[in-house]
């Protein structure tokens, strides 16, 4: 049975290799070829650099997705080039060949599966294309126009020239621009000079982009003169900002303006990320105030936020239907814990992941917010790390939680009743804890998974223990 599985796989690899050999004998019969001999014989010619067989199956490809992006890891020039001549010769052709159902060339790294090799996979190929095809027809706002191809990129901007691939790609793309369609749906940018950004900005849809993210060190003047391009971005999900910082010559209130009003034209935004963006203090209700649609994901993360931002937090309409919250890095040690109590109030019936992560919060104010915490119905992943507080307060904590009858994964630090005055860890007290919890939970059969963090331990950057004895659990 073991050999009988094994065999078909071999015996097409041999045939493709076979064939690879004899270009004069492979082209003028690929329209004969079976459609299941396509992918491991494109895979044979790919790893060989046969460009002139490539270029004849990109003609003849028997399905309407060539996930090329997936199998081509590293940017190659050379395949690119023959697969876009292949193409041409398509585009050429003022009558359809009858076997083209090419729709869509994805250079994006997705769908591997299609090239895993065995006869079951590519049994199914057809099947799995076709359902990548309504994937991607979704995924792309401008799938419904009427351009025959569709070529789909991820464009990632660093902080070098760009390289021969993507210029080769966008001129090709530029130069038929009537019958063909680039598509970019995922934007990075690591890149500081705002020309060479501009520069490849325009030669994509930015109504097509729907996930933006911006990490190099910008200065807030410098995402302002972005911010009309990210206006044009209408079909925008999610907007990722880390790194952005304020000199002390700049013209704040202008820029944070400049920035904040483009979001009035982002209808799809869902998902607002933000680490490290020095502005926010004092203008977070500019930012968010600015927001059409509402938000699933929200998260600050690393930044400096007054009490008044916290308070116009919970009272910004835009974050009344939140799944994620995310504040970690956020110090609230000595705010007054109600602007965090009436935002937990407001998101208590969408709210599903909750992360205050190092924010510094103390017995008194976990108290004042417990209630509104213990109505987050639909809460199903909590984490409190980096507020050390006592074993009363946590086991407060605990006994709220337990209402929660979602919340499947809870992340804590152990009470501070588990050190000692050097700092190290009480593991007699420890294990006390953990027991008396462990019963707890065996008592109500509640099926949650409890982590406790620790300081730094040497294997892991950061130790977590659950309730059952045992060594550190960081995996």
């Amino acid at each position: 049975i073991k050999m009988s599985l094994q065999g078909p796989p071999r015996l097409l690899e041999l045939a493709g290799q076979s064939l690879v050999r004899n270009e004069a004998l492979i082209i003028p019969t690929l329209e004969e070829i079976p459609t299941e001999l396509f992918p491991p014989l494109f895979m044979e010619a790919f790893t060989g650099r046969c460009n002139e067989i490539l270029k004849a199956m990109v003609q003849a490809w028997p399905f309407p997705h060539l996930p090329l992006g997936a199998l081509m890891k590293t940017p190659r020039l050379e395949i690119l080039t023959a697969v876009l001549d292949g193409l041409d010769m398509l585009l050429a052709q003022k009558i359809r060949p009858g076997r083209w159902i090419l729709q869509v060339l994805d250079l994006r790294n997705v769908d591997e599966n299609f090239w895993i090799g065995g006869s079951e996979a590519m049994a199914h190929a057809r099947l799995r294309n076709a359902m990548n095809k309504r994937k991607t027809a979704k995924s792309c706002p401008r799938m419904g126009r009427q351009q025959p191809l569709k070529v789909f990129i991820d464009l990632c901007l660093e902080k070098r020239p760009l390289d021969e691939f993507l210029i080769y790609l966008l001129l090709w793309v530029k130069q038929r621009k009537d019958v063909v369609h680039l598509c970019c749906t995922k934007l990075s940018i690591f890149e500081t000079r705002i020309q060479k950004i501009r520069t490849v900005l325009r030669m994509v849809d930015l109504d097509c982009i729907q996930k933006v993210k911006v990490n190099c060190s910008w200065k807030l003047s410098m995402l302002a003169r972005f911010a009309p391009y990210l206006g044009e971005m209408s079909h925008l999900q999610k907007l990722f900002l880390l790194q952005i910082y304020v000199s002390n010559r700049e013209k704040k209130d202008r820029f944070i303006a400049q920035f904040t009003t483009q979001f009035r034209k982002l209808d799809h935004l869902q998902r607002l990320h933000m680490n490290s963006v020095c502005f926010l203090d004092g203008h977070l209700d500019q930012v968010l105030r600015c927001l059409k649609t509402p938000l699933e994901t929200l998260s600050i993360t690393n930044c400096l936020l007054s009490e008044s931002d916290l308070r116009n937090l919970s009272q910004c309409p835009s974050i009344g239907q939140l799944k994620n919250l995310v504040l970690s890095g956020i110090t609230l040690t000595n705010f007054s814990p109600e602007p965090l109590q009436l935002l937990l109030q407001k998101v208590a019936a969408t709210l599903q992941i909750l992360n205050l992560n190092e924010c510094g919060i103390t017995d008194a104010q976990l108290a004042v917010i417990l209630p509104a915490l213990s109505r987050c119905a639909q809460l199903t992943t909590l984490s409190f790390c980096g507020n050390r507080i006592s074993k009363a307060s946590l086991e407060n904590l605990l006994r709220h939680t337990l209402r929660l009858s979602g919340l499947s994964m809870e992340l804590y630090d152990i009470p501070l009743e588990s050190y000692n005055t050097h700092g190290a860890i009480c593991w007699g007290k420890l294990a006390r804890f953990r027991a008396e919890l462990r019963q707890v939970l065996k008592d109500l059969q509640r099926p949650k998974r409890i982590l406790f963090s620790t300081v730094f331990c040497r294997g892991c950057a950061a130790a977590f223990y659950d309730l059952d004895p045992g060594q550190c659990c960081c995996s």
